[in-house]
């Protein structure tokens, strides 16, 4: 009998020291992993995959586009990403070959190539032109590229001393071909798809591209030096605090952004659904721990600060850091994703619910997610808004240029 109360006395101490382990280990769990409070969410539609393609110039943009058209009053609509796609690759083939191939022919590109498209042949739905070839389900455009720029290349080389009249009807051909014959004929597209425009309200002139970079003056319209921007469209340059102030307003006032910009940041993770550029904070250390951080290699820190468990210090980006960036191609326009609200963590720092065009089981939050601020100090590259998303004084000096 004795020996039994011992037994249940030990067990009833080993419990009490699992179950008070255990309490400690859900609590640090949930100290350590993010929590996010959403402060604005504004309207959009569902994630999309780009699948195998270098388009997600046009799914981010369609996705603001969408988010505009339910915002003008216009109700959900779900466009065609590849009907854009199509008409501006006759565009780029067009500028590649009077340039005799020496302007920038790749899948990639910025948001106002959709706005160009939109601008010259309206906007279809998705049910219309889904881009696809019957029995496919995803988007694959590697051997569609090769093909296009092969035949290209074929026609600068021609040795008859003078282009092929029929060479745009050929090229036309091969991205019907892969893509799927365009809805209604091109020569028709102007008249069918422009009353689309004019009954939603929609209006491609209404929207302006900023950016924020020390190489050339502020308050200016300025070519910028990307390569996705094959049409040498030009970009708004402002201040890097009125940018993310414009970033920010925008989307606490019911706008959304279309954003371009560096996703090959260590801190960029898609699986973990946060971008983020930390920094340790050893002033909250004590001097051991400070002096064991300080021991560490630079990979033992770097594998330390990104492991995605908690939000913690982020670095203080400076305009000069963001220009140091740029110029050494560390920050490049890899990508373009849809800015659609803003939330908090935990600690309250800033961060700006994104969307992005992996498909909605890419991780687990649905295809998004979340940007710090000092992430997007840093990379940046331009963004997309509608010119009533503008401060005052901002909207005065562009209309004035």
């Amino acid at each position: 009998m004795k020996t039994m109360k011992m037994i249940n006395l030990l067990l009833a101490v080993v419990f009490i020291a699992f179950n008070a382990t255990a309490q400690d280990s859900l609590q640090k769990s949930n100290e350590e992993k993010y929590r996010f409070t959403v402060t604005h969410d504004n309207p959009a539609t569902p994630v999309k995959s780009q699948s195998k393609s270098g388009t997600c110039w046009s799914f981010a943009a369609t996705s603001f586009v969408e988010s505009e058209l339910i915002r003008l009053g216009a109700g959900e609509t779900d466009l065609s990403e590849m009907y854009f796609v199509n008409l501006a690759y006759r565009d780029k083939a067009d500028r590649y070959i009077r340039y005799h191939g020496q302007s920038n022919y790749g899948p990639g590109g910025q948001a106002h190539d959709v706005m160009n498209v939109i601008r010259k042949h309206g906007f279809v739905t998705e049910k219309e032109y889904p881009g696809l070839l019957a029995g496919e389900e995803s988007h694959n455009h590697s051997e569609l590229h090769a093909v296009l720029k092969g035949f290209l290349e074929a026609v600068l080389s021609s040795k008859s001393g003078k282009l092929s009249q029929v060479w745009k009807n050929a090229y036309g051909a091969i991205l019907d071909t892969y893509l799927g014959p365009l809805p209604i004929q091109e020569n028709n597209t102007d008249k069918k798809n422009a009353r689309l425009d004019k009954k939603s309200g929609f209006n491609p002139d209404d929207y302006v591209e900023l950016t924020s970079y020390l190489h050339h003056p502020f308050y200016t319209w300025i070519n910028l030096e990307i390569p996705d921007n094959w049409t040498y469209d030009l970009y708004y340059n402002i201040p890097l605090e009125e940018l993310m102030a414009v970033m920010t307003g925008a989307l606490e006032n019911g706008f959304t952004v279309c954003w371009d910009g560096d996703v090959s940041d260590k801190g960029f993770s898609h699986a973990n659904s946060v971008a983020i550029l930390p920094e340790k904070d050893t002033a909250s250390l004590d001097a051991s721990l400070k002096e064991k951080w300080e021991k560490l290699s630079e990979k033992d820190k770097m594998a330390e600060l990104y492991k995605f468990e908690k939000p913690g210090k982020e670095k203080a980006i400076s305009p000069e850091m963001r220009q140091d960036a740029f110029d050494s191609h560390l920050a490049t326009d890899d990508h373009l994703m849809h800015f659609t609200g803003i939330a908090l963590d935990q600690n309250g720092t800033r961060y700006f619910i994104t969307k992005n065009s992996w498909g909605a089981n890419s991780n687990k939050t649905g295809g998004y997610l979340n940007i710090s601020e000092s992430y997007a100090r840093m990379n940046t590259i331009a963004i997309m808004i509608h010119k009533d998303a503008l401060p005052d004084f901002l909207k005065k000096k562009i209309a004035n240029k």
